[in-house]
């Protein structure tokens, strides 16, 4: 166990956060909201102060990194990133609750979108700049930044680096782009940052303004959903909620497909099944749910969008809203919310189980179905033309059970609260998939404080969980993990 790299990556992780502070702070500046201002620069100089001790006195001789070294490396940066994030809010007395403080950073960096404000238009354009800006910072993961703009000779630039991007980028299979796991970070960043930038552009000519337009696409890129308005996008122009529409969509797709557009490779893209799979499950969910609303706004036109702006908005795990779902019928919601647990594809920005996933259980069933019809018979699971080795399966498997018990763990927890079946069941599978509004109090135009401070540091380590796929943070809490052998 290479304690000590462990200890200097985390203090570069924090350094790293001061840095990014600043752009916050010149928002509060612009604006001359002087309580920001003070809590932005007190919480930099500490970040900087403490990331600095921790890498002079932690810094290792030896810099490889293991597995294990990236999962415990990965687990506990969030933590720490949502510890040092949270300060400004408590320091500024917009957040005093720390309880609260912490939930709402969480499901910022976790690209969740779930918040406890109930007076969200209240709040300093510094805050509201830095909420939304964790989402664009915990979309990509933090240390697949680091890795793409740290120097070459540092330590992730081991092979042993790809640790690190499997433990923090989610879905089932994670590869390289290119031979060096650095360069397929800066490849990653500069997708991420391009698609970002262009969301952006056709927000700031619309009829938002130019911090409306920074802090949605941010948000949206991120899939996070951080709303800066009591009614989240249900104020802005249909233009503007069409723009994020697509790009949720867009941004729910696995940024290897749109590396290989660049390469001009159309075939794979064209011909990717688990984006075809994301595309179908999107456009019959808006069939059904536009049909099913129609009664309730009489306008093709407007149940077509709400019905998409909401399918994206779940599917992709944002979270933004464009109405309150929470009035539609039954049939309209129980498609969202089982839009909660498949998610957008691996390789995404977006939360949930992942298409990908989905695919493979169901083509899991399919094959035992068969062998109990032909048990002789010799069958194996294909996706994307590639045959799937049995570990593959089984860790596809082990996950779906881990992830099932992990909803109905959070579920039971919360159930002490004295709210409804709706609302606690809702608030779990949200929370755990990073999507963000739930249903009943939980629902888009309610929020997350009517829980109790118990409840919301339980719905924080579900959100965590749930952005890193459970398996860095058993393994980094795993006793044996921190042996030496």
């Amino acid at each position: 166990m290479n304690r000590r790299m462990i200890f200097y990556m985390i203090g570069e992780i924090v350094i790293l956060e001061g840095i990014l502070l600043v752009l916050p702070l010149l928002v509060s500046f612009i604006y001359w909201e002087e309580t920001s201002i003070f809590a932005f620069s007190a919480t930099i100089i500490a970040a900087l102060l403490f990331g600095f001790l921790m890498t002079r006195l932690s810094k290792p001789s030896n810099k490889i990194i293991y597995a294990k070294e990236g999962f415990i490396i990965v687990t506990f940066a969030w933590i720490i990133l949502s510890a040092v994030g949270c300060v400004p809010f408590v320091v500024s007395g917009e957040i005093p609750n720390v309880f609260d403080a912490f939930f709402e950073t969480v499901s910022g960096f976790t690209t969740t979108g779930a918040s406890i404000l109930t007076d969200v238009e209240s709040m300093s354009k510094g805050m509201l700049f830095w909420r939304s800006f964790t989402h664009w910072l915990g979309g990509m993961g933090v240390l697949v930044l680091i890795m793409a703009i740290i120097p070459k000779d540092s330590a992730t630039d081991s092979g042993r680096a790809m640790h690190i991007l499997r433990a923090e980028m989610a879905g089932p299979i994670i590869g390289k782009l290119v031979p060096k796991a650095k360069d397929t970070a800066k490849i990653l960043y500069i997708i991420y940052f391009a698609l970002t930038a262009l969301e952006f552009l056709f927000l700031v000519i619309g009829d938002m303004s130019l911090f409306d337009s920074i802090v949605h696409a941010v948000g949206t890129a991120g899939t996070g959903g951080f709303g800066i308005k009591a009614d989240s996008l249900a104020g802005y122009s249909p233009y503007s909620q069409w723009v994020i529409t697509i790009f949720m969509l867009l941004f729910g797709i696995n940024f290897n497909l749109y590396y290989l557009l660049l390469l001009k490779r159309f075939k794979p893209v064209f011909s990717n099944r688990e984006l075809w799979c994301y595309f179908g499950i999107v456009l019959v969910s808006v069939g059904i749910i536009t049909w099913n609303i129609f009664p309730l706004y009489n306008n093709f036109s407007d149940s077509l969008r709400h019905s998409s702006f909401q399918v994206a908005g779940i599917i992709s795990s944002t979270g933004y809203s464009s109405v309150d779902f929470n009035q539609w019928p039954q049939l309209s919601k129980n498609i969202l919310f089982l839009l909660m647990f498949i998610g957008g594809c691996a390789g995404s920005t977006a939360g949930g189980l992942k298409v990908s996933r989905a695919m493979l259980l169901f083509k899991l069933i399919q094959k035992d179905v068969k062998h109990l019809l032909h048990p002789r018979s010799v069958s194996s699971v294909k996706l994307e033309g590639k045959t799937i080795d049995n570990n593959t399966l089984y860790g596809v498997s082990t996950y779906f059970a881990l992830y099932m018990a992990l909803i109905l763990g959070t579920f039971f927890i919360i159930s002490f609260e004295p709210l409804s079946f709706e609302t606690n069941m809702s608030a779990a599978v949200s929370c755990i998939n990073n999507i963000g509004p739930g249903f009943g109090q939980a629902g888009p135009m309610e929020g997350y404080a009517v829980y109790s401070n118990f409840s919301k540091a339980i719905l924080s380590i579900a959100m965590l969980l749930g952005r890193l796929e459970i398996y860095p943070i058993l393994l980094a809490f795993y006793p044996r993990t921190w042996t030496k052998k």
